[in-house]
């Protein structure tokens, strides 16, 4: 179990959606995260005029992933002026220093470094990066600090909204399978959820690449959920395959989630739209395993009966 620890924010324009300033007990860092909207009234702040590492975190079109860009430099002031004047993408940002001198540029360097490779292998973000840095030498105790500086870094930002350099972790875990599908099984409360797919993404990602995403579950479904059937929009019109659920996980930044299956799916039906009321499938729909083996139209699937 992780050791327990206090984090210090501070608000000073009294404003929670400005200015934030992180710190904790006996670390040598800060963190301040700000809106973009903000950068003109805190450029003059001494931090900025400190060595460091900085994210800028923003949307690109209308992606669930966020996109990042992360810099270092000698004084973070100048580097993030420049991106304000010259990236478009970001709308916030979160800057680390150390007001004591502590980081150097060799230091900062590998911050950048690390923080690049991470948030690489995490997959939970776009990286506005042209070029992956090189890791810079450091003697071994200047990597064993700089190490030290990075796990505070990794606590402090999911408490300021940014969870991309997180390694994902399953928030259910049915393991079902499509022999769970042909057996037979009693009439139940839901446990099969019905999304909508144009033909690109169902293609792309719902046969393609064996899970589908970025869907809101309510939450209590988040553990009953076992299957996954497809919706086809115009031309289809109608379910057309399921999947066995082997994992749900968290995708993207706003409380969404993908579902990932435990093999390629499978055809079902198809079961028409037919006569089901204008609107019946614009977002996810919940219903039984049995219903949805049995039926012949969608509202033999989606009604409440």
């Amino acid at each position: 179990m992780a050791d327990a620890f206090t984090i210090r924010i501070f608000v000073p324009d009294g404003d929670p959606e400005g200015v934030r300033i992180v710190d904790r007990m006996n670390w040598t860092g800060v963190g301040l995260a700000f809106p973009r909207a903000k950068w003109s009234d805190i450029r003059g702040r001494s931090e900025f005029s400190r060595t460091g590492v900085y994210i800028l975190v923003g949307r690109v079109e209308d992606d669930e992933l966020p996109t990042l860009y992360i810099g270092q430099g000698d004084a973070v002031r100048s580097r993030i002026e420049s991106h304000f004047q010259n990236k478009d993408f970001w709308d916030w940002a979160v800057v680390f220093v150390s007001p004591s001198g502590g980081l150097n540029r060799a230091h900062a360097t590998w911050l950048e470094y690390s923080l690049v490779a991470r948030a690489s292998e995490t997959k939970r973000c776009h990286l506005d990066n042209g070029n992956a840095p090189q890791e810079p030498a450091l003697t071994e105790a200047e990597k064993a600090d700089t190490q030290a500086f990075l796990r505070e870094v990794l606590q402090i930002l999911p408490l300021v909204g940014l969870r991309a350099f997180e390694f994902l972790k399953a928030v259910a875990e049915p393991k079902a399978t499509t022999t769970d599908f042909v057996a037979k099984s009693p009439p139940s409360k839901p446990d099969t959820v019905i999304v909508p797919a144009r033909k690109e993404g169902f293609e792309k990602v719902f046969l393609g690449e064996d899970c589908w995403y970025a869907i809101r579950i309510s939450g209590g479904m988040l553990d009953k959920i076992k299957f996954i059937a497809a919706y086809q929009a115009d031309p289809v019109r109608a379910i057309t395959h399921f999947a066995a659920v082997d994992h749900i996980e968290p995708y993207g930044e706003d409380g969404k989630y993908k579902l990932v299956f435990s093999a390629k799916a499978m055809p079902i039906g198809p079961i028409p739209f037919a006569d089901a009321p204008t609107g019946s499938m614009q977002g996810p729909r919940y219903t039984t395993l049995e219903k949805l083996k049995s039926a012949k139209k969608l509202t033999d699937v989606i009604s409440k009966s």
